[in-house]
């Protein structure tokens, strides 16, 4: 099952309590204050994870809690810290305050803490002064923080196949990877996204998402409109996918409106091909109106504009993140 939305609750450890005790030692019948700070509670941390594709774990456990800080002990003690609390997250990761909607994290790589531990408390030994000796009294450790979180995966691929139900992309997909989508002659075969590495000779690879089926008015949420959507915007380059064998021009007319309408007109400026499929059944003038708009015409089933396909596509992948490492330098 692929999970991409959940929600969680993360609670940080609590500090421990500070200590009241007093020097205990022969030929010092009076001896000072000597209560230690309790330790500070653990953090929970959010932690990238390569290996993982999928927020399932989160499903059937939604609540983590992180260890809190012992107490401070005698003879200037400090308590020991709780032990933090990593959570590994997949790649791509966006987290938000559940109760405001804030965008806390987005986790691409490495770490996050999204709750802090409490501070511990103060030992009695802290609290002496010219005008207090010997206090008798300490503070107890601070709360750890909780949060409720939304996490959301927004799947990173170079490539995202996009396009109307049953137009194709599944087949491609299982065509030019490794990957088994399920596949089937009727709309709504793909119901969550599929990855799929392609490899165009030994050293230049691909990372393909086959993104499930747009339909109009996607990008007010019809259809899990936003659900899919939003796995488009990490994606560096989109395929658009449009069924010759139907009427390319009104899908493609669609999948435009529905990307530029998304999320304000985010992913209006990210680089797409046209694609016109299933040549094999096509109408030559069909494929000449796919040219003439400056599109590559492919058969998943002949293999037919396949290699012009994944040249294209990985040279403009190279090109994005040459910039991209440019931009880094500046």
């Amino acid at each position: 099952m692929f999970v991409d939305r959940v929600k969680i609750r993360v609670i940080a450890g609590d500090g421990g309590d500070g200590c009241v005790a007093f020097r205990r030692e022969k030929h010092v019948p009076r001896g000072g204050p000597s209560g230690g700070n309790g330790g500070k509670g653990g953090d929970v941390i959010l932690r990238v994870d390569n290996m993982m594709t999928t927020l399932l774990d989160f499903y059937y456990i939604n609540t983590y809690k992180a260890k809190k800080g012992t107490a401070g002990g005698g003879s200037d003690k400090t308590g020991v810290h709780g032990d933090d609390l990593v959570i590994s997250v997949p790649p791509g990761t966006t987290v938000k305050d559940a109760d405001s909607g804030e965008i806390i994290a987005d986790l691409t790589d490495g770490e996050f803490i999204v709750a802090q531990g409490g501070r511990g408390g103060r030992g009695n030994a802290t609290f002496k002064s010219s005008a207090n000796r010997a206090p008798r009294f300490a503070t107890e450790g601070k709360p750890g923080e909780t949060r409720n979180l939304l996490l959301e995966l927004k799947i990173i691929a170079d490539v995202g196949l996009v396009g109307a139900p049953n137009a194709g992309k599944s087949t491609l997909l299982s065509r030019i990877s490794s990957a088994k989508p399920k596949i089937a002659d009727y709309p709504f075969t793909t119901l969550e996204p599929n990855l799929g590495i392609v490899e165009l000779d030994n050293i230049r690879r691909m990372v393909v998402c086959d993104i499930p089926g747009l339909i109009e008015e996607a990008h007010l949420g019809k259809g899990l409109g936003h659900e899919f959507l939003r796995h488009v915007e990490r994606n560096l380059v989109l395929l658009l996918l449009v069924d010759l064998s139907g009427d390319p021009v009104a899908d493609y007319t669609m999948i435009i409106n529905e990307l530029e309408s998304y999320e304000d007109g985010i992913l209006k400026t990210k680089p797409r091909i046209l694609v016109g499929t299933k040549a094999d059944i096509a109408e030559d003038d069909k494929k000449l109106t796919i040219n003439d708009l400056g599109g590559i015409v492919i058969s998943s089933v002949t293999g037919e504009g396949l290699r012009e396909l994944l040249e294209v596509a990985h040279k403009i992948i190279c090109e994005l993140k040459v910039e991209a490492l440019g931009d880094g330098d500046e």
